[in-house]
């Protein structure tokens, strides 16, 4: 039995300091918030609690799991380097029959 729950979705600490910041200072209620940036209402109000309590050791990165930036990067630089070692095969599958010719 194979489960369709989506992925966890990971957020920068940036991120989140600045969803906390804009619900402190916002006049518009945190449902409205949190729809705009995509997030629950509630993980608005953990943040801001994580945030009061450890201040700036709130939100480290958990070992393992990168930020999406990083994950981005990671699989966009995965997608080039498949791309380049395709490109090599070719080239020498290439050299090979034109060496073949010139004897």
């Amino acid at each position: 039995m194979t489960s369709n729950r989506k992925p966890y979705k990971t957020y920068t600490k940036a991120f989140k300091i600045e969803a906390v910041r804009l619900m402190i200072e916002s006049d518009k209620p945190s449902s409205a918030l949190a729809a705009e940036l995509g997030v629950r209402r509630n993980q608005l109000y953990k943040w801001k609690e994580q945030l009061e309590h450890k201040g700036e050791d709130a939100f480290p990165n958990k070992p393992g799991r990168p930020c999406k930036e990083a994950q981005s990067d990671m699989v966009t630089l995965r997608q080039e380097n498949e791309r380049l070692k395709e490109d090599v095969a070719i080239l020498k599958k290439a050299a090979a029959y034109f060496a073949r010719e010139l004897k």
